[in-house]
């Protein structure tokens, strides 16, 4: 019965060492899919930034586009309105009179 209880005992003690060896292996296991998915979720971060810079980017040229054709259109606009009163001064007088008169009558209204 002694030989049955070192047995015993020797095989609780494999079983232990054994088991401990084994959480041993998925701590390592743990630690190196932390890091892991800490490197992964930086570098999806850095992808989301140089994206949304990008975009940035794009949207800021756009806006000056934008902005330039604006300007143009305005140059051309102030253009056809200078050749008009140079071509139809008295045309001109009168629709400048007409506006004038408008504005004022509809901003003394109360």
């Amino acid at each position: 019965m002694a030989t049955a209880a070192k047995k015993l005992n020797g095989t609780t003690e494999l079983a232990a060492a054994d088991l401990a060896a084994q959480i041993e292996v998925l701590r390592d296991d743990l630690s190196s899919l932390t890091h892991s998915i800490a490197v992964l979720g930086k570098a999806k971060g850095d992808e989301a930034i140089t994206a949304a810079k990008s975009t940035a980017t794009d949207v800021r040229q756009k806006a000056v586009d934008s902005a330039e054709t604006a300007r143009l259109q305005a140059m051309e606009l102030q253009s056809q309105a200078n050749d008009f009163i140079k071509t139809q001064p008295a045309t001109a007088l009168g629709i400048a009179a007409g506006v004038g008169f408008l504005i004022g009558f509809i901003g003394s209204r109360k």
